[in-house]
């Protein structure tokens, strides 16, 4: 290994890809405002190589090229693919049982995104997509579902965070319709909802010909879906269906999509991008492995000038 990954504390991101990432932006400016010896990697992790990372020791590579072993990796975020898988490794070998509050949350959601190794040698894991979905729609949109009709595009593993960090604790929205184009993402996320009685009285699948009657009625919009990451994209609905008094959530973070530029020019007045969700899960997850409070405006000013570029 690298003389340098002994001289720091190593946190990272691991996925594949992940090149694209904005996490180290504003982590290392964390880290290097609270003057935490540490440094924040990239690591791109082959599906079939997820187990082994998890549970052994493999020697793994970042994006620069530099090398390290799993283990020396003490904390981590989760991206695609492996959110769903991870939680599934990890359930098995370290129950979720006595993680307390966390425990809802990333039962609803089916997935985690942050892992930490603790001292004994047991990882704590948690999903902070949920908790900054939530802390980001009532910070950045003034929004709260409490008895709110709510439609929400795209139930992948995004899609999952939303809903459960609109239903995990008080209050709760009165209904969240969800449309998604994939129909086996439907069924699986379906068949995974339907373990958790409180989703059944307030989801409900729709299809596309359903959406112009069922957006009438509600207040918060969001698109969980993918639709907007590439600046070819048009938008997830058609934009006159944008009444002036809806909330808009776009999870797309890296541009204004056609969805924020369409809610704008039909008169919304609350319309925000993912920016906020990705900060506060961030500040989450460097909260849990640090044990330290997080420099947010470091970190949100960090990212601000990483999107920028």
């Amino acid at each position: 290994m690298d003389k340098e990954s002994t001289a720091v504390q190593i946190y990272g991101l691991i996925g594949y890809p992940v090149i694209h990432s904005f996490s180290p932006a504003m982590h290392n400016a964390a880290f290097k405002e609270l003057n935490i010896p540490a440094e924040y990697r990239l690591f791109e992790v082959k599906p079939e190589e997820l187990e082994e990372f998890l549970l052994g020791n493999i020697p793994v590579t970042d994006t620069q090229g530099k090398s390290f072993s799993s283990q020396e990796i003490l904390g981590f975020n989760i991206t695609i693919p492996h959110k769903v898988r991870a939680k599934e490794i990890l359930e098995s070998k370290f129950p979720v049982t006595g993680l307390g509050k966390t425990l809802p949350y990333v039962k609803i959601s089916g997935a985690i995104n942050t892992v930490k190794r603790k001292a004994d040698g047991a990882l704590e894991y948690i999903n902070t997509d949920v908790t900054g979905f939530s802390k980001s729609l009532r910070e950045d949109l003034k929004f709260s579902p409490k008895d709110k009709n709510i439609l929400l595009i795209g139930c992948g593993g995004a899609g999952r965070a939303v809903v459960a960090g609109l239903v995990w604790k008080a209050p709760h929205p009165a209904k969240i319709y969800i449309y998604e184009c994939n129909n086996e993402t439907v069924e699986s996320t379906r068949k995974h909802f339907e373990q958790f009685t409180v989703l059944s009285r307030e989801i409900e699948f729709i299809s596309s010909e359903q959406i112009p009657e069922v957006i009438k009625k509600c207040e918060l919009l969001v698109n969980a879906s993918p639709v907007g990451m590439k600046e070819s994209d048009g938008s997830v609905i058609d934009k006159n269906l944008l009444h002036k008094d809806l909330y808009v959530y776009d999870l797309v973070y890296n541009r204004e999509t056609q969805l924020i530029k369409d809610a704008k020019s039909q008169g919304v007045k609350n319309a925000v991008n993912g920016l906020g969700m990705l900060l506060y899960q961030g500040v989450d997850a460097f909260e849990l492995w640090t044990c330290q409070k997080a420099p947010v405006e470091i970190m949100r000013k960090a990212l601000i000038e990483a999107l920028s570029k």
